[in-house]
C-alpha cells in the first residue's frame, strides 16, 4: 500500500493515483496514437470501482462516437478492457 492513500481526507474526494499508457492503432490509411489514463483509487468510487480506465479519443465516430473505457480489480483488467474495445471499432479521425 503506497502512502499516498493517506493523502485523503475524505472518501467523497475520490483521490486516485494515474497510470499512462500509450497505443498504436494501425488502421488502412495510418497509425493513431490512443492515451489510455487508469485511475487507481484510494477507497472503490462510487460505482464500487478499484481500477478505472479510459481512453483520450473516442471511436466508432461515423455511426455511435463513444470513448473507450474498462474498469477491474487490477490496472491490467482495467486496461485490457479498454484496449479490447479500442481494437474493436475503428477510429474515424476528428469531428470538424
Amino acid at each position: 500500500m503506497g502512502d499516498w492513500r493517506f493523502a485523503e481526507d475524505d472518501p467523497a474526494e475520490d483521490l486516485a493515483q494515474l497510470y499512462f499508457f500509450s497505443m498504436k492503432k494501425c488502421q488502412p490509411d495510418g497509425e493513431v496514437e490512443f492515451v489510455v489514463t487508469v485511475k487507481e483509487y484510494v477507497d472503490r468510487n462510487r460505482q464500487h470501482m478499484k481500477f478505472f480506465a479510459q481512453a483520450d479519443k473516442q471511436v466508432n465516430q461515423k455511426v455511435a462516437a463513444f470513448t473507450p473505457f474498462g474498469w477491474g480489480e487490477t490496472v491490467l483488467a482495467a486496461l485490457s478492457e479498454c484496449l479490447k474495445t479500442i481494437r474493436r471499432y475503428p477510429y474515424d479521425g476528428e469531428k470538424g
